[in-house]
């Protein structure tokens, strides 16, 4: 054997899991098909919410929460019905997990990574507010906490952990390690084989080159996978696309580097793991083209607040619930049946300096360096800068003084000229009519009102209520919203210790197989059932890979003898096998004397 676990894939999971079984004393080879500026994977480049139950930053805003209300709402997102009570079904153990979740969410999840130095911006978030009953989907308060410091900082403290392990001779680091395939002997998985991939100085989230410089065949008796999702190949996105959604638009941005391609979402189905869930996935309805993209087709998704009008692609407005920010699968579903892949904010200058937001550590630099007082700028008149930079370079905006002008530039747009300047007009006069009671029947209009209840909205989420038209909140704004790739919500269907299950009848787990991150749906095959609430994707890949990582550190105790006789062959061995030397920068930020949240 060459390690007592190999891990597959660099991502926070990955990451995760490798820190749990060196903290066990397991010696763990971590594989990577990407140079080392990519470590940390995605969760590098995410905003950093997380999905949080009965913090003290939710009761410093008034904000009562529960572990009941959470998974109440939980449960009305999910809809888990894939026959959850049946042990062969394929939500049995993705409600488990779900479960399982909501509790640690609500438990130790905040202090377990308060004790690794994570802090969180001291507003908390109210994302996918649903729109419908008390029982279905959607949060019913504000949970979605902002990590300070953004992706960068959740990587940072598990990052740090594996750089000490390998310097300690405990992990080794192999980048330009591209897995083609798990090995299997006597239906148990014992290690991986692959293609080794020449060097590369790709900047993290660019295109490396595949060019195969040598092979590699490595053993241990357990291996994880956490290799992520398929955000970044259309082809499968495609492939698995739900019919429930009707087709699949022709054209899509993507929100994820392409390396996230799901190759081994198939490379674990071949040595015995069940896929399930596979049509469950998430994308977003707010894409727009970077203007100054790091990968091909690089998308970011604004993050809006609920008062942006929302129009189809003929300028038709949007039925309720279908607001920015209250059902990102709902509204996917009402796009599609116009039968265009593309829909329209109306905004005003206004609305964007209070609302809009952009996922994206790299689009939140004031978050991401932990600057106190560029953050507290979005307290006051103006939008941030990455927003206005979008603004005048992005290829989706139209500004205009005038709905004339607005819809001009709309129809410059798009291939053919389809919104009519009357009929949006119509609709614009009807809506501002409704804002001059405090009282409404519009439901987008009492949304706003009920939202600016909230401490957190009011001060920083959620703009006055006004009308559109109102030439003192202007100028116009309009934004061409694009589909944008980005989460599997299915994958390797694993027990609550994080083994991925097989597919004979009765769906043993495969000896020595685990998974954790995107690639187990984030857990069990798809916790998330098939909506989100947010803020649960960073968490679920932090839950899972600790999970798995500790039940891995489990099931290879026995190892000690053999641990004890690796010591004996001295530091030359271990530095032999880590084969990296202990130095290598880091990519990501470690905690520091760095300069806390503003409160």
């Amino acid at each position: 054997m060459d390690a007592d676990a190999i891990v597959i894939g660099a991502g926070l999971a990955g990451l995760v899991a490798t820190s749990e079984l060196a903290r066990a004393g397991r010696r763990v080879l971590l594989l990577e098909q990407e140079p080392e500026s990519n470590l940390g994977g995605q969760a590098f480049w995410a905003f950093g919410g997380l999905f949080m139950v009965g913090t003290p930053e939710q009761r410093r805003m008034g904000i009562k929460d529960s572990p009941e209300l959470a998974w109440q709402d939980w449960q009305g997102s999910a809809f888990f019905d894939r026959d959850p009570d049946d042990p062969a079904g394929e939500d049995y153990w993705a409600s488990r997990w779900a479960r399982a979740y909501v509790d640690f969410a609500a438990g130790e999840k905040r202090s377990w990574l308060h004790g690794l130095g994570v802090r969180w911006f001291p507003l908390v978030g109210w994302a996918e507010r649903g729109g419908y009953l008390a029982d279905g989907h959607g949060n019913s308060v504000p949970r979605f906490h902002v990590t300070w410091g953004s992706g960068p900082a959740l990587v940072a403290p598990f990052e740090q952990r594996a750089r000490e392990a390998a310097a300690g001779g405990r992990v080794g680091l192999r980048f330009r390690h591209r897995v083609d395939a798990l090995t299997v002997t006597a239906g148990t998985v014992d290690g991986v084989r692959g293609a080794i991939l020449e060097p590369s100085q790709a900047a993290r989230g660019t295109r490396s080159s595949r060019a195969v410089t040598g092979e590699f065949e490595l053993h241990a008796p357990v291996v994880i996978v956490t290799s992520g999702g398929i955000g970044g190949n259309l082809d499968l996105v495609r492939e698995n696309w739900p019919e429930r959604l009707g087709p699949a638009p022709e054209r899509m941005i993507i929100g994820v580097p392409e390396h996230v391609d799901g190759r081994m979402l198939a490379i674990a189905g071949r040595a015995g793991g069940r896929l399930v869930n596979s049509d469950r996935m998430w994308h977003y309805t707010e894409g727009v083209q970077n203007w100054d993209p790091i990968w091909a087709g690089h998308g970011i998704r604004i993050l809006p607040g609920p008062s942006s009008l929302w129009f189809d692609a003929r300028g038709q407005r949007l039925p309720a619930p279908h607001f920015p920010g209250f059902d990102s699968l709902g509204t996917l579903g009402a796009i599609l049946a116009t039968g265009f892949g593309y829909s329209w904010f109306v905004t005003t200058q206004k609305i964007v300096e209070k609302e809009f937001a952009l996922s994206g550590s790299e689009q939140n630099p004031d978050l991401t360096g932990k600057d106190i007082k560029l953050t507290l700028s979005r307290a006051r008149p103006g939008a941030p800068a990455p927003v206005e930079a979008f603004k005048r370079h992005g290829a989706d905006f139209v500004v205009a003084k005038t709905l004339a002008e607005l819809v001009a530039g709309m129809n410059k747009l798009t291939p053919e000229p389809l919104i009519e300047l009357a009929d949006l007009e119509r609709q614009i006069v009807a809506r501002d009519r409704e804002m001059d009671n405090p009282f409404t029947k519009d439901l987008q209009v009492m949304a706003i009102r009920n939202a600016r209840r909230s401490r957190g909205e009011r001060i920083a989420r959620t703009a006055a209520p006004h009308k559109i038209l109102d030439p003192k909140a202007g100028p116009l704004i309009a934004v061409r919203l694009n589909i944008l790739t980005r989460k599997t919500l299915g994958g390797l269907q694993t027990d609550l210790s994080g083994r991925v299950l097989g597919q004979s009848q009765a769906h043993e787990p495969v000896p020595g197989l685990f998974a954790a991150g995107e690639v187990a749906g984030f857990g069990g095959g798809g916790m998330h059932g098939y909506r989100s609430l947010e803020g649960s994707f960073l968490g679920g890949c932090l839950f899972s890979g600790r999970e798995a990582g500790r039940a891995a550190a489990r099931a290879t105790a026995g190892l000690a003898a053999g641990r004890q006789a690796v010591r004996r062959t001295g530091a030359g061995a271990a530095r032999r096998w880590r084969r990296r030397p202990p130095s290598s920068p880091s990519p990501c930020p470690v905690p520091g004397p760095q300069a806390a949240p503003p409160r």
